[in-house]
């Protein structure tokens, strides 16, 4: 199985943080946000991975290079910035196998097995998304679907305190989703692309997630989710 992690973006939010290093190199306990999100991938059955890449990419393919964690690595890099639907378009000219997962390079989770998606999904979709559960969607879009799962429409952050299910920008994609692109180099898939899936599905869930693509949230995730090696 194959998955692409877009890891291509010039993390502003993170300001000096990741200037000299790739968002997806940080640490997070004693792991990188690679390694966390190599290890849930190679969990789940991937053992190709696809990265993204595009701004500080030559520090990324030094540090990780061909093998990362028992995974082969491919690369592929944007010569400019795509959006995200743009990195995933430009990736997947390195599949061969479908349905593949894609993530944003900086999202965590925790003790959530990606296979539960992976069993879930059906050939007859576009594509699979990763809902969490929070308590409060205002700093969120929230997902609506039927009880099916199907998705129904997206809302806009809203402006009245209430628990739902928000986007994890963690994807579980057919190849079918290629359908729904549109016809320039750059765009965003949440935006552009699945506002307009026929078929497309969350899988809801209750479990910690984080982007840590922003300071706060990356120290949030350093002192309450935390990524370290397993050991028997």
């Amino acid at each position: 199985m194959q998955a692409i992690i877009l890891c291509g973006g010039f993390s502003t939010r993170l300001g000096l943080i990741a200037q000299d290093v790739p968002k997806i190199l940080l640490k997070i306990g004693n792991r990188t946000v690679l390694d966390c999100q190599v290890d849930l991938l190679r969990e789940a059955g991937v053992d190709e991975v696809i990265l993204a890449s595009g701004h500080l990419h030559d520090v990324l393919h030094t540090e990780v290079g061909e093998s990362h964690r028992g995974v082969r690595i491919y690369y592929s890099r944007e010569e400019q910035s795509l959006g995200t639907g743009g990195a995933i378009r430009n990736a997947m000219r390195y599949l061969s196998t479908y349905p593949f997962f894609a993530l944003n390079g900086d999202i965590l989770l925790k003790d959530f097995p990606l296979c539960r998606m992976s069993k879930f999904f059906s050939p007859k979709m576009d594509g699979l998304l990763l809902g969490a559960l929070v308590d409060d969607i205002r700093p969120y879009g929230e997902i609506v679907s039927d009880y099916r799962g199907k998705i129904e429409t997206f809302r806009e952050k809203q402006p009245i305190r209430q628990s739902g299910y928000v986007n994890c920008a963690i994807y579980l994609l057919n190849q079918s989703i290629a359908n729904c692109f549109p016809k320039r180099k750059q765009f965003s898939i949440e935006r552009a692309v699945f506002p307009y899936v026929p078929n497309l599905y969350v899988f809801k869930a209750t479990t910690d997630w984080i982007d840590v693509g922003v300071p706060e949230r990356l120290a949030h995730a350093r002192h309450h989710i935390g990524c370290e090696e397993k050991t028997n």
